[in-house]
């Protein structure tokens, strides 16, 4: 915003970095003195988010990286203003990403080296371990080194299988012109780039390995010595400007590239991304213009309160859904008991008990492996049978537990966290409506939700899943040996299927695959999907353009170049 902030005075500047006089001008669509300050809980510890992914390298790498698209609500969209990628070859299946003419903030052009070093990053060529050697370098899997093309700044990448990523399976996390100078001391930027190229191309270990630590620790924000502009270049549309860090919490400054060349500029002329504070909501207008919160009893009111003041006020999900999850032994050992159960407690009844006052902002589900709101989702709910399986039913609950072969009085131990208000209501919800059908929904609520979880002493459990985002996540989580299985129901169809999506590369058969997939886990009845959890964002009366996704990866910031402010 344009008015002055009050801001904590920092203990330690770690960076301000002036434009020098000979920099390119700003876009003309940035109007100057222009500022919005956004309640951030993260922190920036590297600027190479491939290498080190955590929630708030993700949160700014999204504003200071290009690539070639992203995924809005599940699906991809491309960005042509920093290039293509295209399908060039089935057999052997072969994908071409070409840049058009994007350029780092020091006026480097992004070019195939850049490609041809996240492809590497990717494929798994640079492992992150002290005590990994030279030898380690070249993955013993290792894929064909695609094909460059310097003058027309492409590759041609050839996988050994289709794959249902392939516009997202190259990006360009890092400069390979300052990676090739820090590694090789070289002084010249092409001839940096030019060695990044032959290491990966001839395979050589020794070189790879000092592609590999400046990979993996050349990017590193660990204190001031650390933070030079070469590790602070830029090839999206902000470049960080200045880190300061008060209380041991971090403020991020970031302002406008001049050498960026999408096709949306940035608005404004500085983003901070500062501590929310104990009370996000009550800091919004006076020291916030944005935030993202919880939705809680407490803040409920105060919310409200900026509703009718015209403050926006948008819910998204966080990449995360409640379901019960049942457990295919004991009492559940037959389907037809677990689907008399599910028939019993509807879900509807469940969160309007468990959201209270915030019942409006949980969105209800019908799927275990997809999200509300996207187009895939709305394919798998019309094919998967949940409506007419699990769905609600004109029998009588108790009649269909009696046919099922279950007495009346029947105990269901029932997990949940006592820690969380959700849970809490969806298991008196649950109780309450279970009795009507003659089960005896027994509290086994925790304070150590995991350890109880994990020591697999109940019957049902309220829990908070992760919503898979790509075949390998399901896998985890549905499939036969995944590692993260709550319900540990195996199905054989489930896992090829799973394989299948993997390598779909047509984005309407992936919907159709994923549909199948969760046709699986309703004729199961080992689930009854609830609600996505929500999150609330709250953004100033004087900003606009301001969009929250929902997911769990940079849920506000991919949109900050839409940003601005309002005279």
């Amino acid at each position: 915003m344009t008015r002055h902030r009050r801001r904590a005075a920092p203990l330690a500047v770690l960076l301000v970095l002036g434009l020098a006089a000979c920099a390119p001008a700003l876009p003309e669509t940035v109007v100057p003195g222009s500022e919005i300050v956004v309640g951030w809980t993260g922190s920036l510890t590297s600027t190479n988010a491939s290498a080190s992914p955590t929630a708030g390298n993700v949160d700014v790498a999204e504003m200071i990286r290009a690539d070639f698209g992203d995924v809005i609500d599940g699906e991809f969209v491309p960005d042509e203003g920093f290039g293509a990628v295209t399908i060039v070859g089935e057999d052997p299946f072969t994908v071409r990403y070409d840049l058009a003419e994007p350029a780092w903030s020091d006026g480097i052009p992004l070019d195939a080296a850049d490609l041809l070093l996240g492809w590497a990053g990717a494929s798994g060529y640079f492992p992150d371990a002290e005590d990994a050697d030279a030898a380690e370098m070249i993955p013993e899997d290792a894929p064909e080194v695609p094909s460059i093309d310097e003058f027309a700044r492409s590759i041609d990448v050839t996988f050994a299988q289709p794959r249902i990523d392939w516009q997202q399976a190259v990006t360009v996390p890092v400069p390979a012109h300052i990676v090739g100078r820090i590694a090789f001391g070289e002084d010249d930027d092409m001839a940096a780039k030019q060695a990044v190229i032959r290491a990966i191309q001839e395979g050589d270990t020794a070189a790879l390995a000092k592609i590999s630590e400046v990979w993996n620790t050349g990017f590193e924000i660990a204190d001031p010595d650390d933070l030079t502009t070469e590790r602070l270049i830029s090839s999206g549309p902000f470049q960080v400007d200045g880190i300061e860090v008060a209380d041991e919490r971090q403020s991020v400054t970031l302002v406008p590239n001049p050498g960026y060349r999408g096709l949306v500029t940035p608005k404004v002329a500085r983003i901070d991304l500062v501590p929310p504070g104990d009370n996000p909501v009550a800091a919004i207008s006076d020291v916030l213009d944005v935030a993202q919160v919880a939705p809680t009893s407490a803040n409920r009111g105060p919310i409200h309160d900026l509703e009718r003041e015209d403050f926006a006020v948008e819910t998204a999900h966080d990449g995360t859904m409640w379901s019960v999850l049942l457990k295919p032994s004991g009492i559940f050992s037959q389907k037809e008991a677990r689907t008399a159960f599910i028939h019993a407690v509807p879900a509807s009844g469940l969160v309007e008990r468990g959201a209270g006052e915030w019942a409006s902002a949980y969105t209800g589900t019908t799927s275990m492996v997809s999200a509300p709101g996207s187009r895939a989702y709305d394919i798998v709910n019309e094919d998967s049978g949940f409506t007419e399986i699990l769905g609600t039913t004109d029998d009588e609950p108790a009649l269909e537990r009696e046919r099922a072969g279950v007495a009346a009085g029947s105990r269901v131990c029932v997990l949940y966290d006592r820690g969380s208000d959700f849970a809490t209501g969806v298991f008196s919800a649950m109780r309450e409506a279970a009795a009507e059908a003659g089960w005896e929904a027994v509290d086994c609520g925790s304070d150590d939700f995991d350890a109880a979880l994990d020591q697999r002493r109940w019957d049902a459990v309220i829990a908070r899943v992760p919503i898979p985002r790509t075949p390998e996540q399901i896998a985890v989580q549905w499939g036969s040996e995944g590692t993260a299985s709550i319900t540990r129901q195996a199905d054989p169809d489930r896992d090829e299927l799973i394989a299948q999506l993997a390598q779909t590369t047509d984005v309407y058969d992936a919907r159709e695959v994923l549909a199948r997939i969760e046709a699986t886990i309703v004729r199961a009845a080992v689930a009854l999907p609830l609600a996505t959890n929500p999150r609330v964002t709250i953004v100033d009366r004087d900003v606009t353009g301001v969009t929250a996704r929902s997911g769990v990866a940079a849920p506000l910031t991919y949109g900050a170049v839409q940003w601005e402010t309002v005279p």
